[in-house]
């Protein structure tokens, strides 16, 4: 395949993730005429985030085993076809009807679960090697464009449309997608004919949703109590009982979800875990305009308090294109050390009040939390994926990175909710509860020295294509 095929194709991938990206940080400025339309109380409004995430992470494991088997480019059509159709149920929710809107969202999520996945696994597919971190950070800058385009581009919208229309303009977006996705993505599939594994899908997804119910119902300011009160404790031991039966069903099934073999290579389990340490720290960033309002009262407000992200953005900007071209000189690992060490800097220093309470110190703490997260959340992990894998296995992996993120979001707004809650919140709380995920970051840094080296990794690359000469 030539470079302009290439290019061709990289678009279609561009275009599908934003899509997905971008509807996650549009909807934020929409969420009060979203509550006045519906008439719903706070803690249900933040179902239409959590059953988003919920549905992307039972999406991601099923999307990517249903390419692995049946071909990218039908799943990834697939994918994009679930979003709009999770988009116009949304736009055409009645009033007073919020189920019909999270029944859209569960849609829209359930989709975009394999966008990025299945996305990722394209490049793998397509891209030479001394390519593909270059096309994985050009992927993996699009979110760091979404959440700095999304908010503004929501304002406009609401300011002239109501904001049924921020949902409305996917379907554009999606037809466009669909059409040269057809033409241009490959669709090759696997040829071995397993059984579907129906038990571990059903098992994965009773056991996301019981975490993220209990999640959700966990109050921060009495953490200890709801932890062991009945809306909590019995879908968190359910999740925990689920967790420990989950690895047993997968490894006796003939064409498993989720590939339990990958988990014996240890670049595998480190990039899970660097990856919910990853998902942790970006899921952190939405208490920072509580955080810059707190430690910077005589010049932030409520009005601009969400203005403080912009640094963070603008990093992760900047730093995915540019750890995708470092890392295809200088290996992941290398990219990945830099990104935690930058993450624990700029958590640790958000933590220190006297760092925190000048606006210099806070935007420039940003701005490393930004770039670290550049590397954690790009095109490092994927890459380190994409050859520890086989071709047939390669989308399944994939999808273990979104998972494992999309697992420390999630435990994310629980961890330091519940740190800011105790600690009074304000500056104390806030700063203490970035103060753990600086603690977390060092512990990333510290298990990324554990990863291959560029060496290490183009002789993995090496083998991996004289395995696969040798079965074809």
């Amino acid at each position: 395949m030539n470079d302009k095929s290439r290019n061709k194709i990289l678009l279609v991938l561009f275009l599908g993730v934003l899509m997905g990206a971008l509807d996650i940080a549009i909807v934020a400025p929409a969420l009060p005429s979203i509550q006045k339309f519906f008439g719903v109380g706070d803690r249900i409004l933040a179902w239409t985030f959590t059953i988003y995430v919920l549905f992307n992470l039972i999406g991601t494991p099923l999307m990517a085993k249903l390419s692995d088997k049946f071909g990218r480019r039908s799943i990834y059509i697939l994918d994009v076809v679930l979003f709009a159709l999770g988009s116009i149920l949304i736009t055409l929710s009645p009033q007073k009807s919020f189920a019909v809107l999270l029944a859209g969202r569960a849609l829209q999520g359930f989709g975009a679960g394999g966008i990025f996945p299945v996305a990722s696994a394209v490049i793998g597919d397509t891209f030479p090697p001394e390519k593909r971190g270059k096309a994985l950070g050009l992927i993996g800058a699009v979110f760091g464009l979404a959440f700095l385009v999304g908010p503004v581009l929501g304002g406009v919208i609401l300011s002239i449309a109501t904001w049924q229309w921020l949902f409305m303009i996917n379907l554009p977006l999606a037809l466009v997608v669909i059409v040269m996705g057809w033409q241009l993505l490959p669709s090759k599939g696997s040829t071995a004919q397993l059984r579907f594994d129906w038990t571990g899908l059903l098992v994965l997804s009773v056991l996301l949703a019981a975490f993220t119910y209990s999640l959700n119902q966990i109050d921060a300011q009495h953490f200890f109590s709801s932890l062991v009160s009945m809306r909590v404790l019995p879908f968190l031991l359910l999740g925990l009982v689920l967790l420990l039966i989950f690895p047993t069903i997968e490894r006796k099934a003939s064409d498993p979800i989720v590939n339990m073999s990958l988990f014996g290579s240890r670049q595998v389990r480190l990039t899970s875990i660097l990856s919910a340490g990853a998902g942790l720290g970006e899921s952190g960033l939405s208490f920072m305009p509580a955080l810059a309002m707190a430690a910077l009262p005589g010049i932030i407000t409520t009005s601009t308090s969400s203005y403080m992200l912009l640094p963070v953005v603008l990093a992760m900007s900047v730093g995915s294109p540019m750890v995708g071209r470092l890392m295809d000189r200088f290996g992941s690992k290398v990219m990945v050390f830099f990104g935690t060490l930058l993450l624990a800097i700029g958590m640790i220093t958000l933590s220190t009040p006297a760092i925190s309470q000048t606006l210099w110190g806070f935007i420039l703490s940003g701005v490393a939390i930004g770039f670290g997260l550049s590397s954690l959340l790009g095109a490092p992990m994927r890459y380190i994926m994409l050859n520890e894998t086989t071709a047939r296995d390669r989308t399944s992996a994939q999808g273990l990175i979104s998972l494992f993120t999309s697992v420390g979001q999630l435990a994310s707004s629980a961890l330091i909710g519940a740190v800011a809650a105790s600690r009074g919140g304000g500056v104390a709380g806030y700063g203490g509860a970035y103060g753990v995920v600086g603690i977390v970051a060092v512990i990333m840094l510290l298990l990324s020295l554990g990863l291959k080296n560029r060496q290490q990794e183009l002789a993995t690359v090496q083998n991996n294509q004289l395995d696969a000469q040798a079965a074809s």
